[in-house]
This record gives C-alpha cells, structure tokens and sequence, in this order.
C-alpha cells in the first residue's frame, strides 16, 4: 500500500514539475523573441561597447551630432579635451565622468567614421554608375 502511496505522489510532483518547466520554456522563448525584436530596432543607435546613444554622447560633450565635417570633430576634441582635463582625479575630478566623456568622444568618432564610410561608398557607386561602358 505504502508503495502505491508513493508512486502517485512522485508522478504527480512529476507531472507538475513537467508542466511549469515547459512553461517557463515558454515564457523564455517569448522573453527571447521580445528581446531580439527590440534589440534590432535600437542597435543602429547604440554602441554595444559603451551603451551610448549618438544622442546621449553629444549631450555629455554640448556638441552637435556629426554630419561629416572636420570642423565638428575639431570641437569634439576640443570639448573633450576641455572636460577630460576638468574631471581629473588628481584634480579633485570624478573617474567616473572622466570615463564618460571618453566614451562619449569614442561614440561620436565612431558616428563620423561611419558617415564618412557611407560618404565614400555613394561617391564610389555614383562614379561606376556615371562611368561611360566600355
């Protein structure tokens, strides 16, 4: 009797173990489509490496966001140089902001780097498109 007593109780556990594994199985498959969705639409703005958004970086070092110029880049170094300098630790700074502000010249730089590329791959396909056959 003792025997059947403990059969039922460990199929039943069982059975609810089985059930809320393949529930939670669920929810992680959806969490991850969730997540994979969502990663897609803002990871042309963000930088993995730092978390920054274009957005974010240039309002940490009061600048506009790129459009290709050097001019732009020249006041990104020179307010980053101005902000790095200002929060150095040996100085009283904070590393922490010191850290911020390189990250936020590293995303800026990357964005700039990025429009040149694209700059130069139109130029590139305009000169196959107007070059006369042969």
């Amino acid at each position: 009797m003792a025997h059947r007593i403990i059969s039922q109780v460990v199929f039943t556990g069982a059975r609810v173990f089985g059930r809320a594994f393949a529930e939670a199985y669920k929810q992680a498959a959806a969490s991850q489509k969730y997540a994979a969705a969502n990663n897609s639409q803002t990871s042309a703005n963000t930088l993995s490496s730092s978390g920054l958004t274009l957005d974010e970086a240039c309002r940490i070092l009061n600048v506009s966001p790129p459009k290709g110029g050097q001019q732009n880049l020249d006041r990104v170094h020179e307010q980053f140089k101005r902000l790095f300098d200002m929060n150095d630790p040996k100085k009283g700074g904070s590393f922490y902001l010191q850290s911020k502000v390189l990250r936020a010249r590293e995303r800026i730089e990357l964005e700039a780097q990025r429009l040149r590329f694209q700059e130069a791959q139109q130029q590139q396909t305009q000169s196959q498109n107007q070059a006369p056959p042969s």
